[in-house]
């Protein structure tokens, strides 16, 4: 009997491993094509910021680019021009000695034109480094202002070590506002937090930031996945599918989890899906997919997984979670993935439904998209000289890119390092004339 046993176990396995196989199979990796010709370039706006990390532009008809210096300045680009005072400047209270701490992100409340608010998300000196996410008013006189007497903590995120803090923050479709969180650092995800439901690293969060609970000064949306009402306890006539959706210790701020660094998501402004580009660890990087019907909760599958792909490598076993749309290799490809956005504009038809994914290391930008067969396609498009930092989507839908030189090795201040610019993807046709476009890495 055991023996019978012990053979169906390796049938078992057998069969889940020969599905992994044929899940790693639809992940795709460059070297597709997309179902229609696709040619860009990135044309820049405007240069001489430091170490440019976002940028982001309000719904209120100025088409002002404010862009995140990783310092804690946020610049303002007016028709073209670079105003002389900042937005904002909290460089006084922002860690960003180290290349991955600092300033990520300025997010506009979908009603910003009538309230004037809007959030950033940054590391706190005082907090020893921990993330803020941080509520601010423009100034009533002076709309290139902010008026930073009006800021109001919303979360804070501790962060036991200065790498790994995600970044990006973005209101969805729903009006909620979105946390990209990372695992909280050094390396391998050693506090396992991509896979503990009961911390907010290694997660998408998403919360209402229109209201506050007792404890908080937001809400949790009533249909976050991670929601355990107290109850009392029944252990027998209950189904397992039940059972299994009971998570006491979850924070119900969780969206999606088992993630390792999302530096970057994006919604689709059309069909309301989510894009999460992950940065991944020594070998594979990954793009992240969920449907724009998702109810939340999905695992990303990090740290049990790093691309389609076991984490460690040696790990044996089936797959955990759900795959990533495109993975790629540190080998020739990159080596820290920055997503882009999908571009749903009216001026580059030829653009309309792709996923624009670029990457730090190599400069490299893809577009991504499904053939006609449904299955997901990454196209290489672009191989710049460029270390992409982040990205913004324009009310005419045009993406906009930031470019910065920041390094590992220092230097310690950002302002010493080389100047950065913000781009906009263009298609090749419509290039205007005498535009200064990205280098490009000639093979």
């Amino acid at each position: 009997m055991l023996h019978l046993f012990n053979k169906s176990l390796t049938l078992a396995a057998g069969i889940a491993l020969a599905g992994f196989a044929q899940a790693q199979d639809k992940v795709a990796q460059p070297g597709g094509k997309l179902p229609k010709d696709v040619s860009v370039e990135l044309v820049e706006v405007a240069g001489g910021f430091i170490d440019p990390i976002n940028v982001a532009i309000p719904k209120d008809g100025t088409n002002r680019i404010f862009v995140v210096e990783r310092h804690g300045v946020i610049r303002i680009i007016d028709n073209g021009d670079v105003l002389k005072r900042p937005f904002l400047d909290i460089s006084d209270i922002v860690v960003s000695s180290f290349v991955e701490q600092g300033l990520y992100d300025i997010e506009f409340h979908p009603d910003f034109k009538k309230n004037g608010l809007f959030y950033l998300h940054y590391n706190d000196m005082w907090f020893n480094g921990d993330s803020m996410i941080v509520e601010y008013k423009v100034d009533k006189k002076n709309k290139n202002k902010a008026d930073l007497d009006t800021a109001r903590v919303i979360i804070r995120i501790h962060q036991p070590y200065a790498n790994h803090n995600g970044g990006e923050i973005a209101f969805g479709p729903d009006g909620y506002l979105y946390i990209g969180s990372g695992d909280g650092g050094w390396e391998g995800d050693v506090l396992n937090a991509g896979q503990d439901l009961s911390t907010l690293l290694g997660k998408i969060l998403r919360i209402d930031v229109n209201g506050q609970d007792s404890d908080k000064a937001y809400r949790i949306p009533k249909d976050n996945p991670f929601i355990t009402p107290e109850q009392q306890m029944v252990l027998f006539g209950v189904a397992e599918e039940v059972f299994a959706k009971i998570h006491p210790e979850a924070r119900p701020e969780i969206w999606a989890w088992g993630l390792r660094n999302p530096l970057k998501f994006q919604f689709d402004a059309k069909t309301k899906d989510l894009y999460i580009a992950d940065v991944g660890q020594n070998h594979w990087e990954e793009l992240n997919f969920q449907p724009g019907n998702s109810k939340g909760g999905e695992n990303y599958g990090w740290k049990w997984m790093c691309g389609s792909h076991n984490f460690p490598i040696g790990r044996k076993g089936p797959p955990v979670g759900v795959l990533p749309i495109v993975e790629y290799s540190h080998v020739d490809q990159g080596i820290c993935c920055v997503g882009l956005g999908i571009y749903r504009g009216k001026k580059y038809p030829s653009l309309d439904g792709v996923y624009f994914l670029g990457d730090w290391g190599s400069g490299k930008v893809w577009g991504v998209a499904r053939d006609n067969k449904g299955k997901w396609q990454c196209q290489e498009l672009l191989d710049t000289q460029l270390m992409l930092t982040g990205s913004g989507e324009g009310e005419d839908g045009t993406i906009y890119v930031t470019n910065a030189h920041a390094n590992y090795g220092g230097p310690v201040k950002p302002a010493d390092n080389p100047r950065g610019s913000v781009w906009k993807l263009v298609s090749k046709d419509k290039v205007p004339s005498g535009a200064k476009t990205a280098p490009v890495d000639k093979k």
